[in-house]
């Protein structure tokens, strides 16, 4: 296709103005856009981030709320710690000379260990801070480091991804674990933030009191209705090719829908992979020819791309 016939970016109205820009560039560079990051503001992510800033904003407290975001794997669950975390950096105080005098980091991301262990779960934080530190020392000693960073730093949220590691952990030291948290948050006036599988609301139960600081809230797969449609729609505006390829249209919506099961990683891999078909034949638009192409990709109850990503 002659990138001249494309010349008016007028004829590109159902592409994101930032797409617009790239997108009579080559197929490598078109390739590589499309497997970068990108957010979509979807009005349960949406609410989620709006929990995380309250969270992070909310007074001093003599019991600072907490979260559990839960949700089966490839959901979206990070993709919105990843857009909470963007929005908010690091802040920098500097003294009249420009000389930075403290770092604020505000919240901290960490992976839970593998099993509900104490001394594990500090030397994931320390680990994040790039601190030396002896792996053989008590974990009351290492508790003493991971308060006094938290402080020094203004840590105000503590983010633990696969929280659900901590079932592995014997019904004691699930308790124990919890325990821990729920001590560095009164100490330190800490939100707590955990993001897990479904399973991971176990951890709640451990003791009530847990259960009464958290709230929940679940990301959970995409029914086949307006709300996906317009979710597809969206999409489509953020995919670098040439022609319109309406895939909120039904046919093409539910095509997209049995294949991936509504779960929203399952969805972009799909489009992406559609969208590197539809660039690489020249088509430059997603048919139904080349959504159904990707059906036999499904395996289980989940879309696997088994394609080699060379970009």
């Amino acid at each position: 296709m002659i990138l001249s016939e494309y010349h008016n970016m007028n004829e590109f109205s159902h592409l994101h103005e930032s797409v617009r820009q790239i997108i009579s560039l080559s197929n490598q560079e078109r390739l590589k856009y499309l497997y970068s990051d990108k957010w979509i503001g979807y009005d349960r992510a949406k609410n989620i981030l709006d929990l995380l800033d309250d969270l992070l904003n909310q007074p001093i407290r003599i019991r600072p709320q907490s979260l559990l975001i839960v949700g089966e794997p490839n959901i979206g669950k990070t993709t919105i710690i990843r857009k909470f975390v963007e929005r908010h950096p690091q802040t920098n105080i500097e003294d009249q000379f420009n000389k930075i005098i403290e770092v604020r980091k505000h919240h901290l991301l960490i992976d839970a260990p593998i099993g509900a262990d104490e001394k594990k779960l500090y030397i994931a934080i320390l680990e994040q801070f790039l601190v030396a530190f002896k792996h053989t020392s008590p974990a009351i000693q290492l508790k003493h480091q991971v308060v006094h960073l938290f402080r020094k730093f203004h840590i105000r949220m503590l983010i633990i991804d696969e929280i659900h590691n901590f079932l592995t952990g014997t019904p004691l030291k699930q308790r124990e674990i919890m325990n821990v948290l729920k001590n560095l948050s009164n100490e330190l006036n800490l939100s707590i933030v955990g993001m897990g599988t479904q399973e991971a609301v176990q951890i709640l139960y451990s003791d009530q009191q847990h259960a009464s600081r958290f709230d929940v809230a679940e990301l959970t797969t995409w029914a086949l209705d307006s709300n996906f449609r317009k979710l597809l729609a969206s999409y489509e505006k953020l995919l670098p090719l040439r022609q319109p390829s309406g895939l909120a249209d039904k046919e093409k919506a539910i095509a997209i829908h049995q294949i991936s099961s509504g779960n929203l990683g399952d969805i972009i891999r799909l489009l992406m992979d559609c969208t590197k078909d539809a660039i690489d034949s020249g088509k430059e638009k997603i048919d139904i020819s080349i959504i159904n192409h990707f059906r036999e990709r499904k395996t289980n109850q989940s879309y696997r791309s088994i394609r080699s990503l060379n970009v």
